[in-house]
């Protein structure tokens, strides 16, 4: 059956059911971090129960994504989506309907686990309709579209987030379900019909990769509450990788895999998924960090700091087109190479303006960065998943997606860190230029540097506050640089030029 079977439906109607069925997850990885705030205040929750409502669903959805694409490639597509949808609105529904009093922790922290799943059933099915909708010549123009909306609902998070927040914050969680009945009703009228295999589950590998990315992600995030220091963080990351070193043996022994691990001797899959993990260390990482620096160094609202962030989508949804199409045309590797450099001169450039702490001369470096972003996230994504056999699209998103996600948590734990680092050495030091006593002036910083920046009103942050903020997110910025510099640099060196063609099974084996 060819890539362009269309039974039942156009393929730009399947394209849309699949860009409204994965839409709320992506709305979701950021628009709960704005609402936080006031989640906490109105249900009286602790600190720590606070961060699980927004760690618990990326937890969930890291852990499970795998699982995801091997329940898609061998239950079926369509009814894996649908599934997903389901449970993601139904969570959703729920999460908005948290009550008050004692239960309220544990049920939102409840709940946002199981949006998660329900992202992580939903996403790799999605993903795998898409691909074998379009034909390989048009699988990057297609996916552009698919990834360049996807990418920019990521940015919108915030802006949404601060809108409805202002009305209820339960309407951050019941805003996706209008979007569910979209994606729904597209999916029952476009019938979109993919092929599946029906085989086994490996559960003795999904304990394994599922145990392993969740305890290693716990840890990153712990890092930022717990601290480096902390034994625990290193036993939960070290235990962590320790099972996912397991799971990798015990996959190369399993008769019917979880994952065939094998994949990875494919060059061109490898090196996509290298570059893909170090950009993400970025990509979700940006708009926590840009959003905290707009209200803390620049004063501005939560919703106008999501318009802060909206700069960067520009770019990023109009270079996606313009990677997606030179896929088709040329290939993965330059749109990734050049979407990667492209990025990092962005990131370096904005940089170099952000303790100036005037918008106006940041606009154009954040849509450069967004840009580059956007060029090279389309083409390594689909270019990885073409690599696939038809019978295994579900399984190699599911893992990408894994790898994303993975490198996100990373990336928010190093950087913030280096955050935290910075924040708390330069606020030490204007308080001791202010007269405070050294060992004072620390423990102030530190407590300044946890709260990232103070708490309460942005108007009653002291100025030279807001500048040293700034200047602990210059440092990050340039950080961002020399990753998306190191992206492009695995690019250039691993990845062949020239177009894809259409493959199979058995001639996937190129590993040279």
């Amino acid at each position: 059956m060819g890539g362009s079977d269309t039974r039942g439906g156009s393929r730009n109607l399947i394209l849309a059911a699949m860009i409204f069925a994965v839409a709320m997850t992506f709305i979701d990885q950021t628009i709960v971090s704005i609402a936080a705030p006031e989640i906490q205040k109105q249900l009286h929750l602790t600190s720590t129960g606070t961060q699980w409502a927004i760690n618990a669903y990326l937890l969930s959805l890291a852990a499970l994504f795998a699982f995801g694409g091997r329940l898609a490639d061998t239950a079926g597509h369509r009814k894996m989506v649908t599934l997903g949808v389901i449970l993601f609105a139904g969570a959703s529904a729920m999460c908005g309907l948290t009550p008050k009093g004692s239960l309220a922790e544990a049920w939102i922290v409840t709940f946002r686990v199981i949006q998660g799943a329900g992202g992580a059933i939903m996403f790799p099915a999605a993903l795998a309709i898409v691909v074998q909708t379009f034909e390989l010549r048009e699988r990057g123009r297609a996916l552009a579209i698919f990834f360049g909306i996807a990418g920019g609902l990521t940015a919108i998070g915030p802006i949404l987030g601060g809108y409805l927040t202002q009305w209820t914050w339960r309407a951050i969680f019941w805003v996706n379900l209008p979007v569910a009945a979209i994606a729904l009703i597209l999916i029952v009228i476009s019938k979109p019909s993919t092929v599946h295999r029906p085989a086994r589950m490996d559960y003795k590998g999904l304990a394994l990769i599922a145990s392993g990315v969740a305890l290693s992600v716990f840890g990153f995030q712990q890092s930022s509450i717990w601290g480096w220091s902390d034994p625990g963080t290193w036993a939960c990351i070290i235990v962590g990788a320790a099972l996912l070193v397991v799971f990798y043996f015990v996959q190369l022994r399993t008769e019917s895999p979880l994952i065939e691990v094998r994949i990875f001797k494919i060059r061109p899959f490898l090196v996509e998924n290298i570059v893909l993990g170090i950009a993400m260390l970025v990509f979700i990482p940006v708009f926590f960090f840009a959003s905290e620096y707009a209200q803390i160094a620049l004063g501005k609202t939560p919703s106008n700091a999501g318009v802060y962030i909206l700069y960067f989508f520009i770019g990023f949804v109009i270079a996606a087109q313009i990677g997606g199409r030179m896929l088709d045309r040329i290939g993965a590797k330059r749109p990734v190479v050049l979407g990667c450099a492209i990025s990092a001169v962005g990131f370096y450039l904005w940089a170099g303006k952000v303790t100036g702490l005037d918008f106006n001369t940041q606009q154009w470096y954040i849509i450069i960065a967004g840009a580059g972003m956007g060029m090279m996230l389309g083409p390594a994504s689909t270019d990885a998943v073409n690599r696939a056999s038809r019978l295994s699209y579900g399984e190699a998103s599911g893992i990408t997606q894994t790898v994303r996600n993975y490198a996100a948590s990373l990336g928010l734990a190093i950087l913030g860190s280096i955050l935290v680092s910075q924040v708390r050495s330069h606020v030490t030091k204007s308080l001791i230029s202010l007269g405070e006593p050294a060992a004072r002036a620390h423990r102030e910083a530190s407590s300044i540097a946890q709260s990232r920046g103070g708490s309460g009103s942005t108007a009653s942050i002291p100025h030279f506050v807001r500048l040293d903020f700034a200047q602990a997110t210059q440092t990050v910025f340039y950080v961002m640089a020399a990753i998306m510099a190191a992206a492009a640099i695995a690019g250039m060196i691993g990845l062949r030029a020239g177009v894809q063609e259409e493959t199979t099974q058995a001639t996937e084996a190129e590993t040279a």
